[in-house]
């Protein structure tokens, strides 16, 4: 049940702050080291024009796996449901999601489905646009769209950070090039995920954006669908997948 008391939000994130205490911030990437361990919020946009929230609303975060759901989208958009499932599976896998053991052992050698890294570098590689400025702009413009938020952009320093750090994924990425999964040029390709991995919202831009996937693309600001239907049933298919 949806929540209009303010109070109750407050006391969730007074309740939640004691167990998040408890946990670190991520260091696989160093720049995310840096993040602010106190921060947590909570945000709830139900189609009005005002989302209710609590906590640390205004800190922003780097979008990091997120950004595979909404790079889906705009992959199946720009070709086919078709074409991008040729190139990456619908199967669920237990393997952990950097894992490079189905993609030697499966055949074709392709990634299992898009929410782990292999899938994601090839959806990523599947957006068009004729360089790596191109392609991310037409994603931000895309999560600007969503959010109706045209300041969006991403963390330059976590970007360069994922980029100098990438040794697996750029396994990955060769590959999957080997065996024809992606054509560009493999940097290109890191370049382009990592930014997009660190484009940076808070948490009622992120919650604009599930609540337009949940609600089969369309966005109550516009009035229109900004995602096709049989695209969002897609993202949430996979979304549950990944959690289950």
């Amino acid at each position: 049940m949806i929540c209009d008391d303010q109070a109750v939000l407050d006391s969730l994130i007074k309740d939640a702050k004691q167990l998040s205490e408890k946990g670190k911030v991520a260091n696989y990437i160093p720049a995310l080291e840096k993040a602010n361990p106190n921060a947590l919020s909570l945000a709830i946009y139900t189609g009005n024009t005002t989302c209710m929230t609590a906590g640390n609303t205004d800190e922003t975060f780097t979008l990091q796996s997120i950004s595979k759901v909404i790079a889906l989208a705009l992959a199946l958009m720009d070709r086919s449901e078709e074409e991008v499932f040729s190139k990456v599976g619908m199967e669920p896998t237990g393997d952990p999601y950097n894992s490079m053991i189905k993609l030697e052992t499966h055949s074709p050698s392709k990634p299992l489905n898009p929410m782990i890294n292999a899938g994601a570098l090839a959806v990523t590689s599947m957006i068009k646009g004729k360089t790596v400025a191109d392609k991310l702009d037409r994603l931000l413009s895309f999560i600007q769209t969503i959010t109706g938020d045209g300041s969006i952009t991403y963390n330059e320093e976590v970007a360069r950070s994922e980029f100098n750090t990438a040794y697996l994924n750029r396994s990955l990425c060769y590959f999957m090039k080997q065996h024809g999964v992606i054509d560009d040029s493999v940097e290109q390709l890191l370049e382009l995920y990592t930014k997009q991995c660190a484009i940076e919202v808070n948490c009622s831009q992120l919650a604009k954006i599930g609540y337009v996937i949940a609600n089969n693309g369309i966005c109550v600001d516009k009035g229109e669908p900004i995602i096709p239907k049989n695209i969002c049933q897609i993202l949430k298919t996979f979304m549950i997948e990944s959690i289950s």
